[in-house]
């Protein structure tokens, strides 16, 4: 896009909407279809950042809007005051791809409801009050939700006092909180999540820990599967709740359903939103039915979640994913694309790490001292961009760049991507 043009929305945008929700790019699209955009002044994008890895299946899948279409003739809305089959047809297929033993479901609207409704079936069901999240976190906006994010500082501020949270460090192996090295480190920074019991909260009083099994806003940082064993383990050991938030890795995000799989656990209560309905509003609280039982009649409600349309659109994105073996394609592919991703890391000194599982990858822009490079990694986005592809960043720095392609992909556009990818790292290096 050129500097010159203007979008046709930028004094609308200007006068009816809050800058507290910022935009990544500066233009209106026209038209989404699979991969790409087109934009009001004509050049179409491929896009990599899936609407903040919403998009799992591309835009406007013509399997997922065929089923939306047909529900749409039935039933729009119950509110829970009458049933309806597509709830019901969801609950089944999503009892056959959560791991281990989760099969009940509460259904809410957005990826911080979910959070919210396992940190409140979780207190509820065992009577504790104390929940342990991690440094780094990212699980929403609302208040109960900003009280465990800690991915930046701007997402608490003038919002305190907040609920009472305990927080971990979160095992980043590029970053170790504690310097160390994960080959002699003998997961040493679990040691100081014992030790937030020991100092801080009895792990009587505690009601569950949460944590995303891939950290998505803070980094894309993919924990060692030590760690989360062991966590699983201290739960099991002290009759604590494990809350996964899988808002942004789960439902084919990472090349399995849910990036639990990669680690071999199984969370007590699991967090679902974002791709579970190719862009459709919907949301999930996840649980052994053991827990989700005794989460009685009253103890938490809603109007519009579990839409009788966007539970339509999850069947159709969860068979379509099935019917196509899209899991298997994204894990092949992943490999491909983090081969690129490290020949260029060895050739470019301001690539610090490469990460990531499936479809999940990120870039981290840091100098040989692991000093983060804000200021690369926006070159790096901006002049993608000027070449046709969108992507966003994260990282409470804003030096990594998350790639999210959607798992419906063709071989030709991850090609695409990668070459616009190697032709922009060249550019910028000059």
């Amino acid at each position: 896009m050129s500097k010159q043009k203007v979008s046709r929305n930028q004094k609308r945008m200007e006068k009816y909407l809050t800058p507290a929700l910022g935009w990544d790019v500066e233009f209106t699209v026209d038209k989404a279809e699979g991969s790409y955009v087109t934009c009001e002044f004509g050049k179409t994008y491929l896009d990599w950042s899936s609407g903040t890895a919403v998009n799992i299946t591309g835009h406007r899948h013509p399997k997922v809007i065929e089923a939306v279409k047909k529900q749409l003739d039935t039933l729009v809305h119950s509110g829970c005051v009458y049933q309806y089959d597509s709830l019901l047809d969801l609950c089944e297929r999503l009892e056959k791809v959560t791991p281990g033993d989760i099969g009940m479901f509460f259904f809410s609207n957005s990826g911080a409801e979910a959070v919210e409704g396992c940190m409140k079936a979780a207190k509820f069901v065992s009577e504790r009050n104390a929940i342990i999240s991690y440094r780094g976190a990212f699980h929403g906006r609302t208040m109960g939700c900003v009280s465990v994010t800690t991915s930046n500082s701007k997402y608490t501020k003038h919002y305190t006092p907040l609920a009472s949270i305990y927080r971990a460090l979160y095992p980043h192996c590029y970053r170790c909180p504690l310097g160390l090295e994960l080959k002699t480190c003998d997961i040493a920074c679990f040691k100081q999540f014992e030790a937030i019991t020991k100092y801080e909260v009895p792990k009587e009083d505690v009601a569950a820990v949460l944590i995303e099994p891939i950290q998505g806003e803070g980094g894309y940082v993919v924990p060692p599967k030590e760690y989360m064993q062991m966590l699983r383990k201290w739960c099991d050991d002290n009759k604590v709740f494990l809350i996964f938030d899988e808002v942004q890795s789960g439902v084919a995000r990472t090349g399995k359903w849910f990036a639990a799989d990669h680690f071999g656990v199984t969370p007590d209560l699991l967090a679902i939103a974002k791709g579970v309905a190719s862009g459709f509003p919907l949301s999930v609280v996840a649980g052994r039915p053991s827990i989700m039982k005794k989460w009685l009649a009253g103890a938490h409600g809603t109007t519009f979640g579990g839409s009788p349309v966007s539970c339509a659109a999850a069947c159709a994105t969860i068979d379509l994913i099935e019917k196509e073996k899209l899991l298997a394609k994204a894990l092949k592919n992943s490999v491909k694309m983090l081969k690129c991703f490290n020949d260029l890391k060895d050739k470019y000194k301001f690539i610090g790490d490469i990460r990531g599982v499936g479809y999940m990858l990120a870039i981290e822009f840091a100098d040989k001292n692991k000093n983060p490079d804000k200021a690369k990694c926006e070159e790096f986005l901006a002049k993608c961009l000027e070449n046709g592809l969108i992507m966003i960043g994260c990282g409470a720095d804003g030096n990594i760049v998350r790639i999210l392609p959607a798992v419906t992909s063709t071989d030709a556009e991850i090609e695409e991507g990668l070459a616009i990818i190697e032709k922009t790292m060249k550019q910028i290096a000059k």
